[in-house]
């Protein structure tokens, strides 16, 4: 395998490649110092955290373009960045939400990966932050069972991804959260584990039972019927509508919530 691919997001000098070290040593010995207050431009919204864990608070979500510092990995999944007003916090070090300003995939590095494949990628990406962003525009809209598809002044779960993916692409999606999931299957695989998720995929739910996993053991999910749908934001995170009690429309964390236990499957409606 190209150790270029290990390092794709990272940007190292010429002068760290000395005869002395193997592609694998390589790898490992520039990998930690290349971060150090190398520049990184955001490709997919992702949340700044007060710490590095998904648990943590959420400081505000850098958007598309946004240039940030990593100041250091932290642990194999976190980076410690600098935001461009200078605050400090943490962010997913996964490839898919930054790429370094010089080198690697943004400056014309190889990546290993075809120009055809990365405009596929690159397009695609585009419209999820599109749908997202035209979703977020509407926090806070009030929640009313059975909206009126034509309103913008209330929503109901399946009105309000109708509505983003309108707003976004021009994609008039069917009007009901089911009619929706057999749309997302048509159009290709579905994950039925939520972390497997990509950002901007949709998601399905059955009916609240509780707030607990037992509350839903023993249940034979492929046989239930979707009653919720909302937008993954990745980061354990649901865009979406439920109730006026919940804030209209609102992010949710999923995991050990009863999101979790009442998720069926995911996938992509683009």
């Amino acid at each position: 395998m190209n150790w270029k691919n290990k390092i794709i997001s990272l940007s190292v000098t010429a002068t760290m490649l000395t005869a002395s070290l193997t592609a694998g040593a390589f790898t490992a010995s520039v990998s930690a110092a290349a971060v150090e207050n190398s520049k990184a431009e955001v490709i997919w919204g992702v949340n700044l955290r007060t710490s590095p864990s998904t648990s943590a608070s959420t400081i505000r979500q850098l958007p598309k373009g946004e240039t940030v510092t990593i100041l250091e990995e932290s642990g194999s999944e976190w980076y410690k960045v600098q935001d461009a007003d200078n605050r400090t916090g943490y962010i997913s070090s996964s490839s898919k939400y930054t790429q370094a300003i010089n080198g690697g995939v943004g400056s014309g590095g190889n990546t290993g990966a075809s120009d055809s494949n990365y405009t596929s990628t690159a397009k695609g990406s585009q419209a999820v932050e599109k749908v997202i962003a035209a979703g977020m525009k509407y926090w806070g809209t009030p929640y009313e069972y059975g909206a009126n598809r034509n309103s913008t002044a209330t929503f109901d779960c399946s009105s309000f991804i109708r509505r983003a993916f309108l707003d976004a692409l021009g994609t008039k999606l069917p009007s009901d959260s089911r009619q929706q999931g057999d749309y997302v299957k048509a159009k290709g695989p579905v994950q039925t584990d939520w972390r497997k998720l990509k950002r901007g995929d949709l998601m399905y739910f059955m009916s609240y039972k509780g707030t607990k996993a037992s509350s839903y053991a023993g249940i034979n999910k492929s046989k239930q019927r979707i009653t919720h749908t909302g937008i993954y934001l990745g980061d354990g995170k649901v865009l979406h509508t439920y109730s006026n009690e919940g804030g209209g429309v609102t992010i949710n964390d999923i995991a050990g919530k009863h999101w979790e236990y009442r998720f069926l499957f995911g996938g992509s409606a683009l």
